[in-house]
């Protein structure tokens, strides 16, 4: 199984921007959705978005649409979140996952068959 390598994060102010990466261990196949969620402190692990590694079909939290956006860099096993008009209650460990195949449902940590390690982005007000 892939797991990523990701790269990115630290401390910002309300309203930049930051962009994760993560980059897998290994190609995923065209049949893989990769994944970012995040864990405030305190907090349950969240879904943030995915993306189709085929096709590059996306989905993103209600939480961050329309600012933080999913893409991917096939030639480089790369996954991205590009984070805009940050805030403070986006602060959280962000990590990257991964599955074998799409999924219809909700998506949930536990649904997922393997993580990157994660990285601390802090938003400060």
């Amino acid at each position: 199984r892939s797991s990523c390598r990701r790269l990115g994060g630290g401390l910002v102010q309300a309203g930049d921007s930051l962009r994760l990466s993560c980059e897998a261990s290994e190609r995923p196949s065209s049949s893989h959705a990769m994944a970012w969620f995040r864990q405030a402190p305190g907090k349950e692990r969240e879904f943030v978005a995915a993306i189709k590694w085929s096709g590059g079909s996306t989905l993103h939290a209600g939480s961050v649409k329309g600012r933080f956006t999913i893409s991917k860099n096939s030639a480089r096993n790369t996954v991205y979140l590009q984070m805009n008009s940050l805030k403070p209650e986006d602060t959280a460990v962000y990590y990257c996952a991964a599955r074998t195949s799409w999924y219809a449902g909700t998506w949930s940590p536990g649904v997922m068959h393997s993580w990157g390690k994660g990285t601390l982005v802090t938003v400060s007000s």
